[in-house]
């Protein structure tokens, strides 16, 4: 089996934690395998210490996200 690593070169935010503290969703830029970071959303378990299922994102990506997020809720406070 390929030799799977990662490094998080950039911490960006923590969007939630558990109650319990165990998991957060975290927003961060991270490398792997030694490629050029990207960004990347995803759960963590604290406890263990490993990484749970997530979303890695280009710059292109994440601005094309931010963009439909920014029409969503700028149509909802049009509303208001």
């Amino acid at each position: 089996m390929k030799e799977f690593n990662y490094e998080i070169t950039e911490r960006i935010a923590t969007i939630s934690e558990s109650s319990d503290g165990r998991f957060t969703l975290e927003l961060n830029y991270i490398s792997y395998n030694g490629a050029p970071a990207k960004m990347d959303l995803r759960r963590w378990d604290r406890k263990k210490g490993m990484m749970l299922k997530g979303l890695t994102l280009t710059e292109m990506e994440a601005k094309g996200i931010m963009s439909a997020l920014e029409h969503i809720f700028n149509s909802k406070e049009d509303m208001e």
